[in-house]
């Protein structure tokens, strides 16, 4: 096993579970693309060949917590989202602040899709994720703050942040897209909305602070509008991106 190379590791790992669990993983073509596996995506009958007894999963994934037959947001945090801690420092930064509630929510909200979805253009996803839910100014200040991030604003104290050169270098410069969207979102009546999240984004975060998500009851009680039948199963625009987030292995 010490000789193997990660990948293999992992291969070994899923083989391993699909034993220990009578069912077979099937790893995402964006994954495998990454991984420079170019050869065609993997097929369940020829998988079950290899493990007869096993099935494609097709259900929830006995690795992951249960989730309630109609999840609220504060089940998806609960049970789906990663490590939040930065979220609720965020939130409750702009609640010190004295922002109004829409924008505890917006900051409450901004890295959802990071830490539950995907990474790339994490504001965009993460802003249609809530649209459904939210008033349409949370969902624009969501999508803006990734743009936002980029660009200072003396205004408000905001410098382009220090970690981003330590992480992307000197050199880097926001994709063209991102450019045109700062000249559009600079002008835009809710251009502040968006400033917020950055400004209480950047530094928030303290790793000896303890925040609850019972903290904020109250805020997604009367600013988030949960559907009766629970997020994914109210036929919304957005509700197969939360049964992907339910269900993330699932085959098909």
């Amino acid at each position: 096993m010490n000789d193997m190379t990660l990948s293999q590791k992992a291969d070994a790992l899923e083989e391993q579970m699909a034993r220990e669990l009578d069912y077979i993983v099937i790893k995402s073509r964006l994954y495998s693309l990454a991984e420079a596996d170019l050869s065609p995506p993997p097929n369940a009958a020829a998988l079950q060949k290899q493990h007869p007894n096993a099935r494609v999963l097709m259900g929830d994934d006995p690795r992951l917590p249960a989730m309630p037959d109609a999840p609220t947001l504060m089940d998806f945090f609960k049970y789906r989202f990663g490590p939040c801690m930065h979220l609720l420092q965020s939130a409750r930064h702009a609640v010190n602040a004295g922002l109004g509630e829409k924008m505890v929510l917006a900051c409450l909200l901004h890295d959802i899709s990071t830490i539950g979805f995907i990474r790339g253009d994490h504001g965009y996803w993460g802003a249609q994720l809530v649209e459904p839910y939210v008033d349409e100014e949370v969902t624009w200040a969501i999508r803006a703050h990734q743009v936002l991030r980029f660009y200072p604003d003396d205004s408000v104290g905001y410098e382009y942040p220090q970690s981003y050169i330590n992480s992307f270098g000197e050199e880097y410069r926001p994709d063209p897209y991102i450019e045109a969207d700062y000249k559009r979102m600079r002008a835009h009546k809710w251009y502040m909305s968006g400033r917020m999240i950055t400004v209480h984004d950047i530094y928030s975060f303290d790793p000896d602070a303890k925040v609850e998500l019972e903290e904020f009851t109250d805020v997604i009680g009367r600013n988030f509008r949960q559907p009766e039948q629970g997020l994914g199963f109210d036929n919304s625009p957005v509700a197969h991106m939360r049964r992907a987030m339910i269900r993330p292995a699932k085959y098909l």
